[in-house]
């Protein structure tokens, strides 16, 4: 069985995501492709064609750096990007494929979880939910061990609602996807994964198509909960290191807006508070 070829469909994606006018060309007459010939992009490459498209076609998979970086110049790629396009290029043996295998999220995180008054959790680089706190659950129930976000974001409505701006975000989500699993398409997870999603949801087929890649990074994010309405918060994203690509995730709102004091309303009470209430109940002291 062959190895996928991850270089050539990452190209011939952005090849045909390009504009010709973007890169200076000409548009004269009916184009029949969309994007750019592949001649073009050898020769603003300053490659020749058959070198070009014997990369396409995955029969050189291990060009040159200064190959990789004239092609992500023509492609308009982003730093992030353009590093995705650099790891596709190494030349790795074939192996047996490999058994799933349990991921065990560090103690010392399991306990950060549990310490800290803000929701957070920890993903795998699938995406699935490793763990969670409370109140990680309460802004999203699938925010919870055994979870995947990905596979909720596209195929579960409830979820879909949380986001008013979805199309933007599963966007983001499927290019973070892409970062995350990088050039290690024939993990026999991430193949079943990506088979059942494109079954499942013609977004995903589409967007998967393209091929874009996202840093891994935080930034903003909007949510209509159920029960507390509109919450704008900031999202973090830390690798937790030794942990096989694991990620830290933490919500957190502005100090003192109406998003703090809404997320504050969603957290479960503590067991000592919940003691408190007991005893106050029983008019004990």
């Amino acid at each position: 069985m062959s190895r996928p070829n991850a270089l050539g469909e990452y190209l011939r994606a952005r090849r045909e995501l390009t504009d010709p006018a973007d890169v200076g060309l000409p548009v004269v007459g009916v184009r029949r492709t969309p994007g750019l010939r592949r001649e073009e992009v050898a020769t603003l490459a300053g490659v020749s064609a058959d070198y070009y498209l014997r990369l396409e076609q995955g029969r050189d998979r291990n060009p040159s750096p200064q190959v990789l970086e004239a092609l992500a110049r023509v492609f308009r790629l982003d730093p992030a990007a353009t590093q995705h396009l650099l790891s596709l290029s190494t030349a790795r043996p074939a192996t047996p494929p490999r058994r799933p295998r349990r991921e065990a999220v560090p103690a010392g995180i399991r306990q950060l979880l549990d310490a800290i008054n803000l929701p957070a959790f920890v993903e795998s680089r699938m995406f699935e939910v490793l763990a969670a706190n409370p109140l990680a659950t309460a802004v999203s129930p699938n925010i919870r061990p055994g979870g995947n976000r990905l596979r909720a974001i596209l195929l579960d409505p409830a979820e879909r609602e949380l986001y008013p701006d979805w199309d933007q975000a599963v966007r983001g989500l499927i290019a973070g996807f892409r970062t995350s699993v990088g050039s290690d398409v024939d993990d026999p997870r991430i193949v079943q994964l990506v088979g059942e999603l494109s079954l499942a949801s013609d977004t995903f087929r589409r967007l998967w198509a393209r091929h874009d890649v996202s840093a891994l990074a935080g930034g903003t994010m909007r949510l209509r909960h159920p029960q507390v309405g509109m919450l704008e918060l900031r999202r973090e994203k830390l690798p937790i290191t030794d942990s096989g690509g694991q990620i830290l995730a933490i919500y957190h709102a502005e100090p003192g807006s109406e998003s703090a004091r809404a997320l504050d309303s969603l957290r479960p009470p503590t067991a000592t508070e919940m003691h408190g209430r007991s005893t106050a109940d029983d008019g004990t002291a």
